[in-house]
């Protein structure tokens, strides 16, 4: 079974791009109408041959304008009077978009989509911007905090190490992994060659920011955007072959922090199995996988709600090798989250954009030798939102 056999018609990827991710000199409107104008012409298209926008952007107070639905109508005139949303879930809003955007598609509604992330954070503020994203958490929303999110996630390791032992040097191993795995990817905020023992040892080089998550195990707080377009059929004039969705999952946890193991997530497991199912394929089929790596004690987590370990065992992945780029089943060989960066609304695009230049052969340096199936796992809040796709060529 497939996405197809459920809903009567195929949603590809037909065109994408992507900016830099970092601290940029460039607006969020100039983000939006570059990235969205480069993937409509990546995928052999004028403006006018889109149906609707869906832009994903978390926001929350991190940019003065709080109404962007249409900015991309700034892309070209064409663009006037095509429908345009702006769609946001937290750190998931970017693949929210791209499922509000599959889900046009399968109901009829619009036959090619052109799906923008994006989001302006370096010049808001390190306040602003802890406070923008606390808002993304049920007990902590509207209240200060020195940590922010590396706060909560660091309730998550501290949990591990209660439960399954020490995790710090897995830890490390999982930060040397994204930082060399960045190493190729040009559009990468942070392209530093640390290696485990750097991410291991707290120093004024690599400060804890909420123990025991020292710097190397966080994301940055990055500027950038991602786009996609998507149709119900192939573009012949397209710069490259199509990416096919062959299943999807969402699913949400409850908020309060009360009512979720913070070792479970819960919800991430139903999505991935969901999107799993509904492509027909099981986990050993996947060639890689691009998965929210917001902290390392996240992607370790993930190992196990995912199956590639059973549960207290991620370190097993890294220890056989398997997720590494040149393992039976790398994880994030872009560098992830914590490496690429993560510009809130622009992270689920970019996983699905590079997942597409990955089983389309064009990833330059960080084209890995088998790529013919992919997932794709996006979560907003500690696990609460939580979408999967799953991709091939």
């Amino acid at each position: 079974m497939s996405l197809r056999d459920v809903y009567g018609g195929d949603v590809l990827i037909s065109g994408w791009a992507h900016s830099p991710f970092g601290r940029l000199d460039a607006t969020l409107e100039r983000l939006v109408v570059e990235t969205g104008s480069a993937a409509i012409t990546d995928a052999g298209l004028e403006p006018r041959d889109i149906d609707a926008v869906f832009l994903g952007q978390f926001n929350a107070g991190m940019e003065p304008l709080a109404f962007a639905s249409s900015l991309a109508l700034q892309i070209s005139d064409g663009l006037w009077g095509k429908p345009a949303t702006r769609v946001e879930n937290a750190c998931a809003s970017g693949s929210a978009a791209v499922h509000q955007g599959l889900t046009a598609i399968l109901a009829g509604t619009a036959h090619r989509v052109l799906v923008v992330g994006a989001e302006k954070m370096t010049a808001a503020g390190a306040q602003v911007v802890g406070a923008g994203l606390l808002g993304a958490d049920y007990d902590l929303a509207g209240q200060s905090s020195s940590t922010g999110f590396a706060g909560l996630f660091a309730t998550v390791a501290r949990a591990y190490n209660e439960r399954h032992g020490d995790c710090a040097d897995t830890l490390a191993l999982i930060a040397a992994k994204s930082h060399s795995n960045a190493l190729a990817n040009p559009y990468a905020h942070l392209r530093k060659d640390y290696d485990a023992a750097f991410c291991g040892t707290v120093s004024p080089a690599n400060p804890l920011v909420a123990a025991p998550l020292r710097r190397t195990d966080c994301s940055p707080v990055s500027d950038g955007a991602a786009a996609l377009v998507l149709t119900a059929e192939a573009v012949t004039s397209a710069t490259h072959p199509p990416v096919r969705f062959l299943g999807v999952g969402h699913a949400n946890d409850h908020l309060p922090s009360s009512r979720r193991d913070p070792l479970a997530f819960a919800a991430t497991e139903l999505a991935w199995h969901r999107a799993l199912d509904q492509a027909g394929v099981d986990l050993a089929d996947l060639s890689f996988l691009e998965v929210h790596d917001c902290f390392t004690i996240a992607e370790l987590v993930l190992y196990e709600a995912l199956g590639i370990t059973e549960r207290g065992k991620g370190r097993q992945a890294l220890d056989e090798g398997w997720v590494l780029r040149e393992g039976r089943q790398p994880v994030n060989p872009s560098g992830g989250l914590k490496s690429k960066g993560h510009p809130v609304g622009a992270t689920g695009v970019s996983q699905h954009v590079l997942a597409a230049m990955q089983l389309t052969g064009t990833a330059g340096d960080m084209q890995l030798p088998r790529a013919d199936l992919a997932a794709v796992h996006n979560m907003g809040g500690l696990a609460v939102a939580n979408y999967v796709s799953v991709l091939g060529r």
